[in-house]
């Protein structure tokens, strides 16, 4: 985005509205329907089942590649705090502006009616500037004394690192119900370097992985961690991370996981874990990429929450 010469007014770019899909109505999460699950969000006291939110990402790579070029997609990192759910049927668009620091903008996406679906920064390495969850993380306080968390420690580590590969038309288990191909059909913001057809096209001669779907397959094997979390309890996700260090992640291509605790954290609702996976190619051992998520459980949606608080003098609600 080049300046503005002659002025300092600041200019934005800004996408086409969108209506992303819900793709989750059979997600299985902790043995029980998860919060995009039309009933459990209703129980929980939500208007309608959310789509989840790195959806959202998708809305994102237009404006950045307009931005950064190829560089987006090999050494990009998007970091975004999620503010408010967005249910099928409402529409989105992406904003994003030159931030201070070079190589860095700030980004956000809003509902039609002006409502704030999510905050954040994007950026491009090697020198990645300061991003919305380094600020975040730098604002947590210590958490009272957990309940649904208490087992969790600090710098705690997946039980064994995690092979994972996204084939075209993988099934991606319990958690995400759908294959890529089907994902294609109804993403927001559709490139032909995603495809089976076209994917040698791109200018990695092979098919790229979405944005979004980097989530799908970093937490395609979340369970094998292993980390102690009770239950059954409903989480979401609050805060997010995707950093490309040697893009892109292609399709059909293994990789393998690391997971490693790297906070905990509460609010009045929620008891969080914060983590960052590390992503590396299998054949090569190299670290290509790492994600970070805040993990954030809902105090509600565990039975006897109230109860156990009021055991140990905890204030609840």
């Amino acid at each position: 985005m080049d300046d503005c010469q002659g002025f300092d007014t600041e200019l934005s770019l800004c996408g086409p509205f969108r209506q992303p899909k819900q793709m989750l109505n059979d997600q299985a999460y902790d043995g029980h329907s998860s919060i995009h699950d039309d009933e459990m969000a209703a129980r929980l006291g939500f208007s309608g089942a959310p789509i989840e939110g790195p959806t959202h990402f998708s809305l994102f790579p237009p404006l950045l590649y307009k931005i950064f070029g190829n560089d987006w997609f090999e050494r990009g990192c998007i970091s975004v705090h999620y503010q408010n759910m967005v249910v099928e049927g409402e529409e989105v668009r992406a904003f994003a502006r030159h931030h201070g620091a070079a190589g860095s903008c700030l980004i956000w996406a809003e509902k039609r009616d002006g409502t704030p679906v999510l905050v954040g920064t994007a950026s491009v390495g090697p020198d990645y500037a300061e991003t919305e969850l380094d600020k975040r993380r730098k604002k947590l306080r210590p958490p009272e004394q957990l309940i649904v968390l208490s087992d969790l420690e600090l710098g705690m580590k997946g039980q064994q690192p995690e092979p994972v590969v996204m084939g075209f038309d993988q099934h991606m288990g319990e958690l995400y119900p759908f294959t890529l191909n089907q994902k294609l059909n109804s993403i927001t913001e559709y490139s032909p370097w995603y495809s089976q057809e076209n994917g040698s096209h791109s200018p990695w001669g092979r098919s790229i992985i979405p944005l979004e779907m980097i989530s799908v397959l970093v937490q395609y094997s979340a369970n094998s961690a292993g980390f102690p979390v009770k239950g059954p309890v409903v989480g979401l996700f609050a805060d997010q991370e995707i950093k490309l260090i040697n893009g892109p992640l292609f399709v059909a291509h293994p990789y393998r996981l690391e997971r490693e605790v790297i906070a905990l954290s509460e609010s009045k609702r929620v008891e969080c874990y914060w983590t960052r996976t590390r992503v590396f190619d299998a054949n090569s051992d190299e670290l290509v990429a790492e994600c970070l998520l805040n993990l954030a459980h809902i105090k509600d949606s565990f039975e006897g929450y109230g109860d156990l608080a009021k055991q140990i003098g905890k204030v609840h609600g």
